[in-house]
């Protein structure tokens, strides 16, 4: 009994020296937000283990109501475990419910600004990343999958490779829903602007791009018709992409099963893997 005790005790110890990712939040004061950025960013083992080496990075957004705990404290706990096994740098910001959006409507709400021209940076100049846009990845769920769209296909110069999860991906059949219309204005009366700022509207543009894209969405939820309707679009113009249309709906235990699918398929990326 003494020996088994003893081997299973030297078994744990193994395991949970498996897993030494490290993980820190910090903040970034900005003139275009709100209130300073708070930021949490998980970062593999081997980035302590070798000071020369670099890795890609995965900006994960999140939805409606979240922050920057919210990835790793409501939909996925193993995300440290993540970053070890694929070797990635987490990185999570505040979304305060923006839409990722610079808005139009209140200067103090510039999002997309602050994540392009502060964050990145911030990020690059903070951690050993790999400073190419092959290498950085973006995805997010529900407002956040919009967000990673939105950013990735305005910024394919720092973005090659984008996810978005149960994302919503036409904000026009949801007028009232949100915020978003502190944001943009009501709908009805700022049609054109609503029209401009929808993701499936950017899809022509994506013609002149070299995007590496992915998208889900599960069929009991909300957002199932508007992702099948971007499918659909990419599909008529010809725009590569994977799509995945699977059992779920607006819930964490979906996006927990999605994200695994989204570092995979950001690995292969990173890899070069055909």
């Amino acid at each position: 009994m003494k020996r088994l005790f003893i081997g299973l005790s030297l078994l744990l110890a193994t395991s949970s020296s498996l897993w030494a990712f490290t993980q820190e939040t910090f903040s970034i004061p900005s003139d275009r937000l709100p209130k300073p950025m708070d930021v949490t960013v998980i970062a593999p083992d081997a980035a302590k283990a070798d000071a020369s080496a670099t890795f890609p990075t995965v900006y994960l957004l999140n939805g409606f109501s979240g922050n920057n705990t919210a990835w790793y404290t409501s939909t996925d706990t193993k995300l440290g475990e993540y970053a070890d096994k694929y070797g990635m740098i987490f990185v999570m910001p505040n979304g305060m419910d923006s839409w990722y959006w610079d808005s139009p409507k209140n200067p103090k709400m510039q999002m997309e600004s602050f994540i392009i021209k502060e964050l990145v940076p911030t990020i690059d100049k903070k951690y050993p990343t790999k400073q190419d846009r092959s290498q950085r990845a973006i995805t997010g769920l529900s407002m956040g999958g919009h967000g990673a769209m939105w950013l990735a296909i305005r910024h394919d110069d720092i973005f090659g490779n984008v996810g978005s999860m149960s994302g919503g991906v036409d904000i026009r059949p949801f007028p009232n829903n949100w915020k978003m219309k502190e944001w943009l204005g009501e709908r009805d009366s700022n049609k054109e602007l609503w029209d401009s700022m929808t993701v499936i509207n950017l899809v022509p543009s994506l013609k002149d791009k070299q995007l590496n894209i992915t998208f889900d969405c599960g069929v009991d939820d909300f957002f199932a018709k508007v992702n099948n309707n971007l499918h659909e679009a990419m599909v008529e113009a010809k725009i590569p992409h994977d799509y995945t249309s699977r059992p779920g709906a607006h819930t964490h235990e979906y996006w927990r099963n999605s994200l695994a699918y989204h570092l995979l398929f950001f690995d292969r990326s990173f890899r070069n893997v055909k």
